[in-house]
């Protein structure tokens, strides 16, 4: 029972410091390259 307790505990912990930092981090800009972009001439094939 008591190793159950501390895995709740550390899957606890975990989770509230994933939040946090991904709270921390909410407030950044996407950024703006990358992704998708637009295929021409002989790419189409």
């Amino acid at each position: 029972m008591r190793g159950l307790r501390r895995a709740l505990v550390a899957v606890g912990l975990g989770a509230l410091v994933g939040a946090i930092l991904r709270l921390l981090g909410a407030d950044r800009t996407p950024t703006e390259h990358g992704g998708w972009r637009e295929l021409r001439g002989p790419e189409l094939r």
